[in-house]
């Protein structure tokens, strides 16, 4: 068994780099093969590994259909909790759209949250030195990659969308800790905000 944690620890490593949501059945299929049975303890010692050697956490976010990510479980420093190295910068931008999206009463639709990038400059279609093609980015990676999730508004003509936080966010943040990045960017107290106050003291 030792083998197989090892291979599947490399394996939920390199699927992380480009942070895809894996699936039960990859795991079965790739790693564990003929050792179905030891399936579970497999994971639990995988598990472990990750969160002792990289401060990372296999987090299951769809029962139904078996899906995991890995998330941070390293302690939070103020406002980078979402870094890793050279991704610091979409991090970055990733915290303010959260941001955004939360003190906006948690959902906005797709007009309002490119009207807000452009009051900072970062406007969809135009190539950007750090983000590259911004709308990529959010539209297609950030959902992808289960930060943002992205529904259509019924009855739009042309389509509209509205966002709103995704599992991994839900997870490797909280609405404290942005309320509290908000704040410190405004130079306000987080209770300024009445209503995002008490919502974040219960997540």
């Amino acid at each position: 068994i030792p083998r197989q944690v090892s291979e599947l620890v490399q394996f939920l490593l390199v699927k992380d780099q480009k942070k895809i949501p894996i699936k039960r059945a990859d795991m079965l299929k790739n790693i564990i093969r003929e050792y179905r049975d030891a399936y579970s303890e497999i994971v639990k010692r995988a598990d472990r590994t990750l969160q002792e050697v990289f401060g990372l956490q296999l987090v299951e976010i769809d029962t139904k259909r078996h899906i995991y990510i890995l998330i941070n479980n390293l302690p939070r420093a103020e406002g980078e909790y979402l870094c890793r190295g050279k991704e610091k910068e979409k991090m970055g931008l990733l915290l303010v759209i959260l941001s955004f999206i939360f003190m906006k009463g948690n959902s906005v639709k797709d007009s309002a949250l490119w009207e807000f990038l452009h009051l900072l400059r970062v406007y969809p279609g135009k190539q950007h030195s750090v983000f590259g093609d911004v709308r990529k980015l959010v539209t297609e990676e950030f959902v992808r990659q289960k930060y943002l999730e992205t529904t259509a508004i019924p009855l739009t003509d042309p389509p509209e969308f509205k966002y709103q936080w995704g599992p991994r966010a839900e997870k490797e943040t909280s609405k404290k800790d942005v309320l509290n990045f908000v704040a410190k960017m405004q130079g306000k107290d987080p209770t300024f905000w009445a209503s995002q106050y008490s919502e974040a003291q219960t997540n």
